[in-house]
């Protein structure tokens, strides 16, 4: 028996990193999985790969329409949905005063609005289906975890766009937890430190990746600050993204029915920012 048998899952931005880690730990406990990534090609190989039920939905998520779409895909694929993980994202980093209006809003769009309007699509179909079950003298638990970030948490230099996405997913959280709580649908986040993904490589490898508005953007971390992270984590080390997984699938097991409104840190300890 796993701990999400008979349960559908949307885990967005899930053909690689955590995301996929994610995805991987889920169907191996019995749940089926909607992948979804900005990248068709790779978010079809993923899926291929994972030994589980699949369904594959891709596009920019951005795009006003792409939450209910999302939302319908995983509807016609499994027939309902139980669990929907808000891991999509990216950075693109600089300093405030360098920092242009798009680069900003970018990260707004894809870290904060993008998981209110997947909230909203989900409305119809987690609502209703509550009323009936309140009506029938059932207690049945979804649960909705949104991704934050150390930065959203503590700030992070040259990270003011991102930190203040992230920031907002904490509200956003809070305040669903505060509407949906009725409805026995679980609202909680993690905010993650240090996690060895292609976002948080070494700068010096040259990782890029194109914007959903076609902006070439480098990915990664200087090594030098890479070290000084790891440094004031106190476990010694960033996390893998299996480890990054495991508490995700916690707050979406019935282990945490009673764990509302919270934001679980994942960070190996660390307590400040990611390089002081």
């Amino acid at each position: 028996m796993g701990l999400l048998d008979g349960k559908a899952a949307i885990v967005t931005g899930s053909a690689r990193g955590i995301g996929r880690a994610t995805a991987e730990l889920f169907a191996s406990e019995g749940a089926k999985v909607l992948i979804n990534d900005l990248d068709a090609d790779v978010a079809e190989q993923t899926a291929g790969e994972i030994d589980g039920e699949t369904a594959v939905h891709t596009g920019d998520l951005t795009e006003a329409d792409a939450a209910d779409k999302l939302v319908a895909a995983a509807v016609d694929a499994f027939g309902a949905v139980d669990i929907v993980v808000n891991n999509a994202g990216y950075t693109w980093d600089g300093v405030v005063h360098r920092m242009t209006d798009e680069q900003f809003q970018a990260m707004l769009d894809i870290h904060t609005i993008v998981p209110f309007r997947i909230t909203r699509a989900l409305a119809p179909h987690w609502r209703e289906a509550a009323k009936a079950e309140r009506g029938e003298g059932k207690e049945v638990f979804r649960k909705l975890v949104n991704v934050s970030s150390i930065s959203g948490m503590m700030g992070n230099a040259g990270q003011a766009n991102y930190s203040a996405a992230k920031a907002g997913v904490v509200g956003l959280t809070k305040t669903l937890a505060k509407e949906w709580g009725q409805f026995k649908i679980n609202v909680n986040a993690v905010a993650f430190g240090f996690v060895e993904t292609r976002l948080t490589a070494a700068k010096e490898s040259g990782g890029e990746m194109t914007s959903p508005s076609g902006e070439k953007i480098e990915l990664g971390i200087p090594e030098q600050m890479r070290a000084m992270a790891s440094a004031i984590i106190p476990l010694g080390r960033p996390a893998q993204p299996e480890e990054a997984a495991g508490p995700v699938l916690f707050l979406c097991s019935q282990h945490a029915n009673y764990v509302h409104g919270q934001i679980l840190n994942v960070t190996g300890g660390q307590f400040g920012g990611m390089y002081t």
